[in-house]
């Protein structure tokens, strides 16, 4: 009975069919999002091999027009990139992110606690649906946005806050200076000096 089994027809074609399109889906997933934030040259070498991986799994796809496992496989393997891209985009963070704060809270706290954490902050008064608000805009690194969620939920939970994706800034954001004051200044005075 299973002398009669074709372990490489069967088996071994769709997990090569799978692992290939984790591969190529994976890059693509990554290359999306490098291009979305201008990094033209790793995008470009990304799309080569992912296009490459492709190929070489559409070509066992058309080979075996008679095997329908191949298809499960191929969409399994779709499947997965697109998650095992996600996530391995997510532990990159690459990129700057543009965070808001909007609370009708009062945010002195807040906004002391993100300084001394060394983000660049910008506070407004605002005008909500229900009265009064503070606005709070600051460019971070994508690496950074969790600690600055954190600081958010600790002194105001009631904040709504959004991200997004910023394709450029004219200079570097702040990095996270764990309140030190002293490297702040020296750093502040030689972007000055630079102008």
């Amino acid at each position: 009975m299973f002398a009669d089994f074709h372990y490489w027809e069967y088996v071994g074609i769709p997990l090569l069919i799978c692992f290939a399109r984790i591969c190529d889906v994976t890059l693509g997933t990554i290359r999306i999002m490098y291009v979305a934030r201008g990094i033209k040259v790793l995008a470009a070498f990304l799309g080569f091999f992912e296009v490459l991986i492709w190929l070489f799994a559409i070509g066992q796809i058309v080979s075996n027009l008679t095997n329908v496992v191949n298809y499960f496989a191929y969409a399994v393997g779709y499947a997965l990139g697109n998650y095992i891209g996600i996530t391995i985009e997510e532990k990159l963070s690459v990129g700057v992110l543009m965070l808001r704060i909007i609370t009708r809270k009062a945010a002195d706290k807040l906004v002391d606690s993100l300084k001394k954490a060394g983000f660049g902050i910008t506070a407004l008064e605002g005008k909500g649906i229900y009265g009064p608000v503070k606005v709070i805009f600051t460019v971070i690194n994508r690496k950074d946005l969790a600690g600055a969620v954190e600081i958010i939920k600790q002194y105001n939970p009631q904040a709504v806050y959004s991200v997004q994706d910023v394709r450029s800034v004219s200079t570097a954001p702040f990095p996270r200076l764990n309140g030190d004051e002293r490297t702040m200044r020296r750093l502040m005075s030689g972007l000055m000096q630079r102008k």
